[in-house]
């Protein structure tokens, strides 16, 4: 596969918000049959596709993009053919390769994961919102064009913002798919309600955040979307030892529609 063919995939790739892994070359000191430039792909099932280096340097890459596809980190990856025990400093990974005949590799793992897939279902101000900010974000932020939404598998959040309309089977949807963030905009009162009237279990409905976001005191359409993004950002997996910061109670700053 040649460098552009390779773009061209790792293009596609993107387009169909597949997770990978692009393996740069960045340095070889000979003898190696990889040199600086030469790139692969890493993708989910191990498969690598391109060039960089022997079957030992790509069974080292592979495993290393591997693990950085869990971790969306990158890294530089440095294999070498002298005996020294394996390392991890910040950005840096360091392999012995007994493979490489007195040479060694630098290759740069730049873990390409998919933004964040927000659905949003509604035709409202908050929804239109939502969809606006979540883009200048960096999120993948769509409009549900269905009340019975088949969600990707990867469908990171869905909000419903839809005042009333189609709430029952995009939450039953949610539910279902196991979104691992589902919002209902809605006050307090009016979300109870809506969830009581869903057939689901208590913990299913225990998952549902309502009203949705943070309580930040939002009162207009782009506050309100901003509480839901900064409730998203709280709740995110966090380093050991930090502690999430996500407060429960909201204010009830949406319209008891």
């Amino acid at each position: 596969m040649g460098a552009q063919d390779l773009l061209v995939r790792a293009d596609g790739l993107r387009t169909g918000r597949t997770p990978f892994v692009l393996a740069t070359v960045v340095r070889a000191e000979r003898p190696t049959s990889a040199r600086p430039g030469d790139r692969a792909l890493v993708l989910p099932d191990g498969t690598i596709e391109g060039f960089v280096g022997g079957t030992c340097a790509e069974s080292t890459v592979r495993m290393q993009g591997l693990r950085l596809l869990e971790t969306g980190e990158s890294t530089l990856l440095r294999i070498t053919a002298e005996a020294v025990a394996e390392s991890a400093s910040e950005g840096m990974v360091t392999v012995h390769n007994h493979c490489l005949s007195g040479g060694s590799l630098d290759i740069f793992l730049e873990a390409m994961l998919p933004p964040l897939l927000v659905a949003v279902h509604g035709d409202t101000p908050v929804a239109r919102a939502l969809v606006d900010i979540g883009q200048v974000l960096g999120h993948d932020a769509q409009p549900l064009t269905e009340p019975g939404p088949h969600l990707p598998p990867d469908t990171g959040a869905v909000v419903i913002a839809s005042h009333g309309r189609d709430e029952e089977p995009v939450l039953l949807a949610a539910v279902n798919a196991d979104v691992p963030y589902i919002g209902l905009v809605a006050s307090k009162r009016r979300g109870a309600a809506v969830l009581a009237g869903v057939p689901l279990t208590d913990e299913q409905r225990a998952r549902v955040r309502t009203p949705a976001g943070l309580d930040i005191g939002a009162r207009t359409a782009p506050e309100i979307a901003v509480s839901i993004y900064a409730e998203l950002v709280a709740m995110r997996p966090r380093d050991a030892g930090e502690p999430a910061r996500v407060h429960t109670e909201h204010a009830g700053c949406h319209a008891d529609e």
